[in-house]
């Protein structure tokens, strides 16, 4: 069992430089070893509540991802729940000193709870599918995810990963891509009632959004 994790928004002014740091090494390896475009980045606002709502197809996304973001948004946090196994030793005080947190499979409150206060003014990063798909196809957006743009009310900004799942480390040359969509709007939903189905509705709208980006780069999969 983890012990007690808080998080807050007081970073240090020397956590944000690492994290700049960190970020743009990755980056060097993203777009200079290899060939990462990133298009529609000026669609991210640099202030408020904001949840950059991801396609996830590869291990490469968790730390691709922030990258993209931060290299437009230095010395900001980009914050990312993962799952709990990570957070062991070393490797575990890296990805919390990068803005990760821990959260337990299943339904976890307490980690529901920390996404929902820091999208009062923080930028934080999720995946609505809520697992890999190494085969790129876009699978079905998680309910939870819903709930969360249904209480929070952030900017939602739309991100479709292309070509990340076909890499290998440590080769180089590989493409890839990274692309975020206008804010997507739900100000018709936003008036429904408070409950699954409302909710569902809301996550579909954002994963219609990630497939339309998709296909916009030729790179949706069909499911069949």
């Amino acid at each position: 069992m983890l012990p007690p994790f808080e998080v807050t928004v007081q970073v240090s002014f020397f956590r944000r430089c690492w994290i700049t740091f960190s970020c743009h090494v990755f980056g060097f390896y993203a777009a200079t070893l290899n060939h990462v475009r990133i298009l529609g980045a000026e669609q991210i606002p640099h202030e408020g509540g904001v949840l950059i709502a991801s396609n996830h197809i590869s291990a490469y996304d968790t730390i691709f991802l922030p990258w993209a973001v931060i290299r437009t948004n230095r010395l900001q946090m980009l914050w990312a729940p993962a799952k709990e196994e990570l957070f062991k030793g070393f490797p575990g005080w890296l990805y919390r000193s990068w803005g990760a947190f821990p959260v337990r499979r299943g339904r976890d409150v307490r980690a529901g709870k920390i996404i929902n206060d820091l999208l009062a003014n923080q930028k934080v990063m999720l995946f609505p599918e809520g697992t890999r798909h190494k085969d790129g196809i876009l699978g079905k957006g998680n309910r939870g995810v819903g709930k969360i743009i249904y209480d929070t009310r952030p900017t939602v900004i739309p991100t479709a990963l292309i070509g990340l799942n076909h890499w290998k480390f440590p080769d180089f040359g590989h493409q890839g891509a990274i692309v975020f969509g206008s804010p997507v709007d739900f100000s018709d939903l936003l008036t429904l009632d408070d409950c699954k189905d409302t909710h569902q509705q809301i996550v579909d709208r954002v994963m219609d959004a990630i497939a339309g980006l998709l296909r916009k780069e030729g790179a949706y999969v069909n499911p069949s």
